[in-house]
């Protein structure tokens, strides 16, 4: 894990930080350990609002993207190839040339394929390996015009979508399910939880007996997006962790494609978090519309939430499944 690699690397002396300046730590996890750093020079950049904060109540100060210049830059490196090509672009252009660059990753993540690419481009990267992953360091110079974040794309129907998102290539499957699978008459406030960029909300919206919809996203690229699909004046967008985020009143409806993953791993927990979640914003009357993997066991955590459940329709890949009179009391503060 990070926390290893960088505490065996500085502690050894095989690297050594420079004396001043901020260090920025691109899109750390939160519990990740920092500890090996100088507290006082920790600027942590992350878009995900759960660890972003994370770290701002353990003290760090954190931003959605870089803005000072620093003297290091430590990336945590993400799955998504390109979005990990992106963030170690912009970190260069950041600390500028012949400042520190950091690289960290799991190898499950892709840091075999990162070491690799820079090499290719002329890097010679210094390396230790550990815990199934490695930590590379070199001194930083401006990366290739093709590893720079490319904004918004075009993708299919002519919504747009960015790098490293949910879904980046198209519409996801399920989600299009799940829009196909909804009734003309949702209710009047509607609440799209775990928005991504914005397609279930899109397709809700042709519906004029729908008032308003709250698109709750985490992943701040991606809401971005969603703002960009989604135009009209009914919807509002919230930059928020879907689990803790609740709505100013009980709501008629919710309808979500929950996450069931961490990084790599499967994270069912996630999942059963957005349907505690769910029951806690509907108004005795509301009802959840949700789509799922077949073999997610939903149904249970549903059935301690909600006094009806039902699957209304699905396929050998996917289930829609939708609940009833939440049993949870409904929260009324906005988080």
């Amino acid at each position: 894990m990070l926390s290893e690699r960088l505490s065996l690397a500085l502690s050894g002396g095989d690297l050594t930080l420079p004396e001043d300046g901020m260090i920025a730590v691109f899109g750390p996890k939160a519990g990740t350990d920092l500890s090996s750093l100088p507290h006082d020079r920790i600027m942590v950049i992350t878009g995900f609002k759960p660890d972003h904060d994370a770290f701002a109540a353990a003290g760090y100060p954190c931003e959605r993207e870089a803005k000072e210049p620093c003297s290091v830059a430590l990336v945590c490196l993400p799955r998504a190839k390109a979005r990990g090509r992106a963030l170690l672009a912009a970190a260069a252009a950041l600390v500028g040339a012949g400042g520190l660059m950091i690289v960290d990753g799991q190898k499950t993540d892709g840091i075999e394929s990162m070491l690799r690419d820079l090499r290719g481009q002329g890097l010679s990267p210094m390396v230790l390996s550990k815990a199934h992953g490695k930590l590379l360091w070199f001194a930083a110079r401006p990366m290739p015009d093709d590893w720079h974040a490319r904004g918004a794309q075009p993708v299919e129907d002519g919504f747009l979508t960015a790098e490293g998102v949910f879904s980046a290539d198209g519409i996801d499957p399920a989600s299009r399910l799940l829009a196909d699978s909804l009734p003309e008459k949702i209710g009047a406030r509607v609440v799209d939880l775990g928005a991504g960029w914005g397609y279930l909300a899109a397709r809700i919206l042709a519906r004029d007996t729908v008032r308003s919809i709250d698109l709750v996203e985490a992943d701040h690229a991606a809401l971005e997006c969603a703002r960009a699909n989604v135009t009209d004046p009914r919807a509002r967008f919230h930059w928020a962790d879907a689990t803790t985020w609740r709505p100013e009143s009980p709501v008629d409806a919710v309808v979500m494609n929950p996450p069931f993953h961490s990084g790599r791993e499967a994270d069912p927990d996630l999942g059963r978090a957005f349907i505690a979640a769910a029951a806690a914003m509907l108004a005795p009357q509301g009802r959840l519309w949700l789509v799922a993997n077949r073999h997610l066991p939903y149904e249970t955590v549903l059935a301690q939430h909600f006094s009806e459940v039902s699957e209304l329709a699905g396929d050998n890949r996917f289930k829609i499944l939708v609940a009833a009179r939440p049993t949870s009391q409904p929260s009324r503060h906005k988080r």
